[in-house]
């Protein structure tokens, strides 16, 4: 029976990633269309839950990924070479091989270096337009998975529109970073916007009253995947139980194209004050906090998170925890990107602009929000999803209504 309080055929979406062909997008093209053919169970997806039956989310099979990267190398061969290593089945690759060959059709190089940073983003901004025109999408999502950049000194056109219009058109003027040049790309093309790493992307003001004044929603920052999850579950049953936590410390060991662009110490600075700045919300900023990411490439895409938290409790008696976490990466994150995807998309379609405090769950440092307890943001998440889906439904109802009542001679 068709449920008539829920919008039937919302149309087709777009994901378009920043770093197309990366492990976590191919990861993410691959279990999308997996789950659209019926393959795979949607484990590890937040938006597929039964509180949830009556809101529009959109349909995995009415997904459609496009992107850009600098890589050349085919989905299907990346695919391939994350199967071999163990991170999903070889077959299943096997079985969505021409989805993946269509995907690869709308991956476009990212460029830079253009006459003007103007130009970068006039390009990669038509890039998206097309890609949603082509398909006939009703909105597009753009999600930088792109590895981590160095954060870029501060600069007068971060704060200022006019500053920033006269530096992007000043020939040979670098002023944004790429991840920025990608974000301002997004709002230009009128695509809502998930900053997925550490880097600049939309966290510069400017930016971010660009994409409140387009009327356009998008959230962050740095996706919470593995190690900083967990601290966010157990920082808070410290404090509940008013133990004082004197120190936390973490080690991080990973490989693959992560584990080599955070080798390098700008690069890392970034990803280091994203996954503590949360632990000391929420147990004291005077707590002992040292943090190392490693680079060992035989992991691959595996990484491996040993935490030690030591504790004082009742009469100053000692108490120490230590946790092991040990997972492919790419698989955890994937799941949240396809989430955001339909999240921002279920945002657009209630109207909202600005940052989506809500979406804090998915990111270690949440834009819009000091809530960092992870029990906290899932019911915050859980709340804002139905009550979004309420106004989305109202929104597309009556949309619906009104080109339905149009005059066939003005449609």
């Amino acid at each position: 029976m068709q449920d008539e309080s829920k919008p039937q055929d919302l149309g087709r979406i777009g994901a378009w990633f920043v770093g197309a062909r990366g492990s976590l997008a191919t990861t993410a093209a691959t279990g999308l269309h997996a789950m659209a053919r019926g393959i795979v169970e949607p484990w590890g997806l937040t938006t597929v839950d039964e509180r949830f039956t009556d809101v529009p989310f959109t349909p995995f099979a009415d997904i459609v990924i496009g992107g850009h990267d600098i890589s050349t190398t085919p989905l299907v061969e990346k695919a391939t070479a994350l199967a071999s290593g163990g991170m999903f089945p070889r077959a299943l690759v096997e079985a969505v091989a021409a989805d993946l060959h269509e995907t690869d059709a709308d991956i476009r190089p990212a460029r830079v270096g253009g006459p003007t940073q103007q130009d970068d983003i006039d390009r990669a901004a038509s890039d998206i337009a097309a890609f949603r025109d082509r398909h006939g999408l009703r909105l597009v999502v753009v999600v930088d998975v792109s590895s981590t950049e160095p954060l870029p000194a501060d600069h007068p056109a971060f704060h200022s529109e006019d500053a920033l219009r006269e530096a992007l058109s000043t020939p040979g003027a670098t002023v944004l970073p790429a991840s920025s040049l990608a974000a301002a790309a997004a709002i230009q093309a009128g695509a809502a916007y998930a900053g997925f790493t550490p880097s600049a992307g939309l966290t510069l003001p400017v930016l971010q009253a660009r994409a409140v004044a387009a009327g356009l929603p998008f959230a962050g920052q740095d996706g919470k995947t593995g190690e900083t999850l967990l601290r966010t579950v157990l920082a808070p049953m410290f404090t509940a139980r008013g133990l004082k936590v004197l120190s936390w410390a973490g080690a991080n060991l990973l490989g693959g194209g992560d584990g080599a662009t955070l080798a390098d110490p700008e690069a890392v600075r970034s990803k280091l004050a994203s996954k503590n700045r949360g632990l000391h919300a929420l147990v004291g900023d005077d707590v002992v906090a040292p943090l190392h990411i490693d680079n060992v490439p035989d992991l691959g895409d595996i990484k491996t998170a040993w935490d030690h938290v030591h504790a004082v409790g009742f009469l100053g008696s000692r108490i120490t925890l230590q946790t092991t976490w040990s997972a492919y990466d790419s698989t955890l994150a994937a799941p949240l990107v396809l989430d955001l995807v339909r999240s921002l998309a279920l945002a657009t379609d209630a109207g909202q602009a600005g940052a989506v405090a809500e979406l804090g769950c998915f990111f270690k440092d949440p834009w819009g929000s000091d809530v960092h307890a992870f029990a906290e943001q899932t019911a915050q998440f859980v709340s804002w999803v139905e009550r979004t889906g309420v106004f989305a439904t109202a929104r597309m109802t009556a949309a619906r209504g009104a080109s339905e009542r149009q005059p066939i001679a003005a449609r």
